[in-house]
């Protein structure tokens, strides 16, 4: 007796669908803490199966993921009155270069380096208007002042402005890092000196989502084995 294999691919299909989204909701748990993180959400598409391998019109239809869109919707303001913390209130990303790619963030958790060029909280050159890294004096050691449109003072001197970019979509590269997709978009914002913008991942919500793509994984798990065990009955009543 013939082994119907297409209940059992639906089924796969289903526990990769619960896999793919309780690993999507454990990272978003992961930087719930994390300034400037942005949530990820799956983004499902139609897949069509043939239920019977001789007729091509015979379909079923069942959801697969086909993207991860970041929600780029405004963390919450956390108060720090450290002078190289730095929030954005609004559209748009901070830039910073690591090597020789430049690339977007929203955490502004900021340091000054030895030779006084500005860096991220994993030490890249966050970049001026320029496209330049932002450097400072060390040798005169007075107060960073940096105003809600970008300008960075020292002191009264102006030693650069923040580049400030927005795009139609964004994606996510790790450590809070983002790669602008499709056209530039003009930013609208407000700087916040002594501000950390927090993640925007809700933890109770996330927590009740990471929940049912457990208990999905194991209802597709038992419901496999299930399939499986009687798949084998078939057969041996086939052979009698």
């Amino acid at each position: 007796m013939a082994v119907n294999f297409q209940p059992l691919y639906i089924l796969a299909a289903g526990g990769e669908r619960a896999f793919n989204q309780l690993d999507v909701v454990s990272n978003n748990l992961a930087n719930v803490d994390t300034p400037g993180f942005k949530k990820l959400v799956l983004e499902e598409m139609a897949q069509r199966v043939p239920q019977n391998p001789d007729s091509a019109k015979d379909l079923f239809v069942f959801p697969r993921f086909k993207d991860t869109p970041v929600i780029t919707t405004q963390g919450h303001l956390q108060k720090t009155d450290r002078p190289l913390d730095v929030a954005i209130q609004g559209d748009g990303f901070f830039m910073v270069k690591i090597k020789n790619k430049t690339v977007l963030t929203r955490n502004g958790h900021f340091f000054i380096k030895q030779n006084g060029t500005l860096v991220d909280v994993n030490g890249h050159p966050v970049l001026g208007e320029n496209g330049k890294p932002i450097v400072v004096n060390t040798q005169k050691p007075t107060n960073i002042t940096i105003a809600s449109d970008g300008n960075v003072y020292q002191g009264r001197q102006k030693v650069g402005k923040l580049l400030i970019k927005n795009y139609e979509n964004i994606k996510p590269l790790g450590d809070s890092y983002y790669e602008g997709k499709g056209k530039e978009k003009p930013p609208k914002f407000t700087l916040l000196q002594g501000f950390l913008e927090g993640s925007n991942v809700n933890p109770i919500k996330s927590m009740v989502e990471l929940i049912n793509a457990q208990r999905r994984m194991e209802i597709y798990g038992s419901m496999m084995k299930g399939l499986d065990a009687i798949e084998q009955k078939t057969t041996e009543i086939g052979r009698v």
